[in-house]
């Protein structure tokens, strides 16, 4: 049956979740409160990653984290505040940050994320769809003994999942990636990841449903949302009323706070992630995590983008110039004949990336709201991730079975 559904938010997840809802035949609207031609969706590394099978939620993080708070230039920063929606993700996050959940949750990460790879590979056979999506692998570039040892330890739990990855030598990183040196004692490599360019797919995916039909309704910030029943009667945004059978939460790390007008505790925390672009040939065909700097690299379809760090320091949109920088010198250090101009660093943009205190998404229905779904909280796999959360929204609202078990992503999941 044809239903009228609402999404709020633009970004990859709600792009994806309104190309499979109109593929059911629903008629859809999305609702931005952007011009919807930036933000995480558009500045990510572009990865597809099945190798990210550790959540961001990992023993010794928040320690770490501590450690860090006073590094202006560190990978992560968590900045301590009196809030009381921060203070309840910490303590969530904190509990999470356990060799159990780390278990528990590395096999549901692989299986939504190969999900993605599929579909990403099966929309680009779509007529209106040329992207740029390859599938060269992923570096772990390290520098020292102790981090190849310790990405070696990632590569045999992928490996027990089934996962394609090895060891490589600086001689055997030199044959598969001759045009850039590279300064790494060496590296594992995962054959399983495929890397694009975001803002190819975004701008193709969203003429492709513009031309099918879906409804875009931009620049208009959700003000209020009623309910009734349980169920969304009415959302009232800056520009007008609107009505629908059933409704998509996919506004990225807004998502929390919108949640709120619902009565429910979707604790999220933005995280903010740098990213600098050159246009410059730098040589490099292969994506690269830089190990100890967590920056990371990608060469896509005509530069080169560099990117890195995880800032939770509320909603905001400022440019830290000291992590720009860090992550310029990290490209540096690991690629000795590539250093990024002023120039390419003044346009470095950011964007802000939904995390969850478990680091795995809300997918699905709350108990609280029936015409409801929910789907955020991606963290840093938001792309790795968003073909298969909107094949699996479309799936909800459509009343299919899910092409994979939901109970990890229980948007009402304890903490």
């Amino acid at each position: 049956m044809s239903k009228n559904v609402i999404i709020i938010g633009g970004g990859i997840i709600g792009l994806c979740s309104a190309y499979y809802l109109n593929k059911e035949g629903h008629q859809v609207t999305v609702i931005d409160k952007s011009n919807m031609d930036g933000g995480a969706s558009y500045v990510n590394a572009g990865y597809l990653s099945p190798s990210h099978i550790i959540p961001l939620s990992a023993p010794g993080v928040m320690k770490q984290g501590i450690k860090w708070m006073f590094d202006k230039s560190s990978p992560l920063y968590i900045k301590p505040r009196l809030d009381p929606d921060f203070l309840k993700w910490s303590s969530a996050f904190n509990k999470s940050c356990t060799d159990k959940h780390v278990k528990k949750a590395a096999p549901i990460i692989r299986d939504i994320s190969v999900l993605s790879q599929g579909l990403y590979d099966e929309i680009k056979q779509g007529d209106d769809f040329t992207y740029h999506y390859d599938k060269k692998g992923l570096f772990m570039l390290c520098q020292t003994e102790h981090m190849l040892e310790e990405e070696m330890k990632m590569a045999e739990m992928a490996q027990e999942l089934g996962l394609e990855a090895w060891e490589v030598s600086p001689t055997q990183i030199k044959e598969l990636e001759p045009n850039v040196e590279i300064n790494a004692i060496g590296a594992v490599y995962f054959k399983c990841d495929h890397h694009s360019t975001p803002q190819e797919f975004m701008q193709e995916m969203k003429a492709h449903l513009k031309k099918v039909g879906v409804n875009f309704c931009l620049n208009e910030a959700v003000e209020d949302i009623s309910l009734a029943n349980r169920k969304i009667s009415d959302i009232k945004t800056n520009k007008q009323h609107h009505t629908a059978d059933e409704f998509v939460l996919a506004a990225g790390s807004w998502s929390g706070l919108l949640s709120k007008k619902l009565g429910l505790k979707l604790l999220l925390q933005a995280g903010k992630g740098y990213r600098i672009n050159t246009e410059r040939p730098t040589g490099i065909t292969i994506p690269a995590i830089l190990a100890e700097a967590k920056a990371a690299v990608t060469p896509m379809n005509g530069f080169t983008r560099f990117a890195g760090t995880m800032e939770i320091a509320g909603i905001n949109h400022n440019i830290n110039r000291v992590r720009v920088e860090a992550i310029a010198n990290a490209a540096t250090r690991y690629y000795p004949n590539i250093r990024l101009n002023q120039e390419e660093k003044d346009n470095a943009a950011c964007g802000l990336r939904p995390v969850s205190p478990d680091g795995l998404p809300y997918i699905g229905k709350s108990s609280k709201c029936e015409n409801l779904t929910i789907a955020a909280g991606h963290a840093m796999m938001g792309w790795s991730m968003g073909t298969a959360t909107g094949k699996l929204v479309s799936e909800l609202i459509s009343e299919h079975k899910p092409s994979l078990s939901l109970d990890g992503f229980h948007p009402d999941r304890k903490f």
